[in-house]
């Protein structure tokens, strides 16, 4: 059985910013602001759900009163997941960059943002990252499972490459399956154990917290 966990939680919420972002570029302003460079008016949010490998995701659409916003967002992400997961991931793991920002918001609206609103988001996303990695992790765990997927992902120099994601979830004692640690491979040379063994130690150091 499954149940939104952190990672689920953490990529709606970085899919719902970007979403806000569409929105702020669309209008030309930020919520609530008065100039002479906007272009529209909000109308509140529309709830709609999308499935994917981490869970059913719940994102807040914005709406404008003259139904002029609309977004890809869904078609992209759901045509990319592999590659858009591996990134939140690498952030996770790694910590929140502006190439990493504008690598995600690029794939998921098919164009480039401003690098003001792309520094909005980074200060945005970063909080959400650091809340979900010093999560604490609270009731018994009795199964713990580790699985290893690879992916094709760009390294920062265009060259296309294999990266192995080490997931480990649990099994907790009512039933709902959580994921717990996350290891990206960096290139170095480390065996399946070494990385087992790191992700234990992660584990262990948010059951003492």
């Amino acid at each position: 059985m499954n149940q939104p966990d952190g990672l689920s939680q953490l990529i709606e919420g970085v899919l719902n910013e970007v979403l806000q972002a569409q929105m702020k570029q669309h209008l030309n302003a930020e919520r609530y602001e008065h100039s002479d460079e906007r272009t529209g008016v909000r109308n509140g949010n529309r709830i709609r759900k999308i499935h994917t490998r981490v869970g059913t995701l719940k994102l807040q659409v914005p709406q404008t009163r003259d139904g002029s916003f609309c977004t890809d967002i869904f078609k992209r992400y759901q045509r990319n997941e592999q590659a858009l997961v591996l990134a939140m991931m690498e952030m996770y793991v790694q910590g929140v960059s502006t190439r990493k920002v504008s690598a995600i918001t690029e794939e998921l609206c098919g164009t480039s943002f401003s690098k003001s609103l792309v520094s909005s988001l980074c200060v945005n996303l970063d909080a959400r990252v650091k809340a979900f990695t010093n999560r604490r992790l609270d009731g018994e765990y009795p199964v713990l499972m580790v699985d290893a997927m690879y992916i094709k992902a760009r390294r920062h120099d265009d060259r296309v490459v294999s990266r192995a994601a080490l997931i480990m979830s649990a099994v907790r004692s009512d039933g709902y399956r959580e994921i717990v640690g996350l290891e990206i491979d960096n290139g170095k040379n480390m065996s399946i154990l070494q990385r087992f063994n790191a992700i234990v130690a992660l584990i262990r150091l948010h059951f003492r917290q």
